[in-house]
């Protein structure tokens, strides 16, 4: 059975747009501690309130989106909006407007996660739903290698202005909504609407196996901060201006071979093998960048990093639509990317203190023990569930 066309073609929009935040993010954290003059814990208030934002844009995005019986209109004004933050940022000249940016991006982010997500499970057979999300992951995950090198290639280019490359990535991000507009279909089926998402009768229908996946995603997201530290890491053992979104790049690499290969497995009754293994290469990753002061350290562990990635994201997306009943799926998406920024907000904030007060190698052993935690909660979920008569 094959995937279908709207997600094909959901994945190439995710390409572009993900090609245009990446070649922002792989330059972000440098432009703002190095050309604004910020510190660590600034860059973990904008990336974790950032992140939090749009995962509380995501929780509303759903609700109105099985409210309406509808997913396009909301997708698209998502995308619209991520692509009018574009020019923001290399106008910036101080932290503030930096952060009004990335607050316009991800709250753009927000607007189209949850119906975005909604829509590839109401147009696609629930027997190939792990390949679904898998294959628009990896495409997304195209765009963030694109993003970096072009990031990379642009820096040399011009002189390591940074603010000039800035300027590039409109376009792709304009090139996202032509494409939304143009190419993705909503099926009819996703219009008949749900009269209250929030209403405690509605979200009764939410069942436990839905509020576990909710849980164990949120105890993902708190064991791993944002990727802008591992930008940062490749700035502090020396990595020239121009070259440290080589750091994204290797890390999307890894993502995007293993992500479509990790729904397939996902399809064919690996879920739990994919999780363990994913909490694996995250404990790992963090150990060896925190023990290791050096750049041959540091991209094993991105490696390791961007496989933990690809391993459970589409995943845990596929857990959600599988969980979730057809009139709520966009609520029930938008609250499980709610409790995940949350815990990505909390994790961000607490790896730029610990960075701040005790060194880089603190951040990196921290997320170590959290993702510790989860890899022992898990295995004995797994231990229990199997057990029990």
């Amino acid at each position: 059975m094959r995937v279908p066309r709207t997600v094909w073609a959901l994945g190439f929009v995710s390409l572009c747009m993900d090609l245009s935040s990446e070649l922002v993010h792989g330059l972000l954290p440098v432009f703002m501690t190095a050309v604004l003059g910020a510190g660590m814990v600034a860059v973990g208030v904008v990336e974790g309130i950032a992140e939090a934002t749009a995962s509380i844009a995501k929780l509303f995005s759903g609700v109105l989106s099985d409210r309406l019986g509808r997913r396009k209109p909301l997708v698209v004004f998502g995308y619209a909006l991520a692509a009018a933050s574009k020019p923001l940022f290399p106008l910036a000249g101080s932290v503030p407007l930096v952060l009004v940016a990335r607050f316009m991006d991800r709250v753009g982010k927000g607007i189209r996660g949850a119906p975005r997500d909604a829509l590839i499970t109401d147009v696609t057979p629930a027997q190939v739903r792990g390949a679904a999300y898998g294959l628009r992951q990896a495409l997304d995950t195209v765009g963030a290698v694109l993003g970096p090198l072009a990031a990379i290639g642009l820096m040399i280019l011009l002189a390591s202005d940074i603010r000039a490359v800035l300027w590039v990535a409109v376009v792709p991000a304009i090139l996202s909504v032509v494409v939304l507009v143009l190419f993705v279909r909503e099926p009819p089926a996703t219009r008949t609407g749900h009269a209250n998402p929030l209403s405690r009768a509605a979200l009764g229908e939410l069942t436990l196996r839905y509020w576990f996946v909710v849980a164990l995603g949120a105890v993902f997201t708190l064991a791993r901060f944002s990727e802008a530290f591992l930008v940062l890491r490749a700035q502090d053992l020396g990595m020239a201006l121009a070259l440290v979104p080589i750091v994204l790049v290797v890390m999307n690499l890894a993502y995007s071979a293993i992500a479509y290969q990790a729904g397939l497995a996902a399809d064919k009754g690996y879920r739990n093998h994919l999780l363990l293994w994913g909490l694996v290469a995250l404990i790992a990753a963090d150990l060896v960048i925190a023990a290791f002061a050096s750049l041959a350290a540091l991209f094993a562990g991105v490696v390791l990093w961007g496989a933990h990635m690809g391993l459970t994201q589409g995943l845990l997306s596929a857990l959600v639509a599988d969980a979730a009943p057809a009139p709520l799926r966009g609520t029930a998406f938008g609250v499980f990317h709610l409790v995940s920024g949350v815990a990505l907000l909390g994790a961000s904030l607490l790896a730029g203190w610990l960075w701040s007060e005790y060194g880089a190698a603190a951040s990196f052993d921290a997320g170590a023990a959290f993702a510790a935690a989860a890899l022992a909660g898990l295995v004995t979920y797994i231990y229990v569930s199997r057990t029990r008569p």
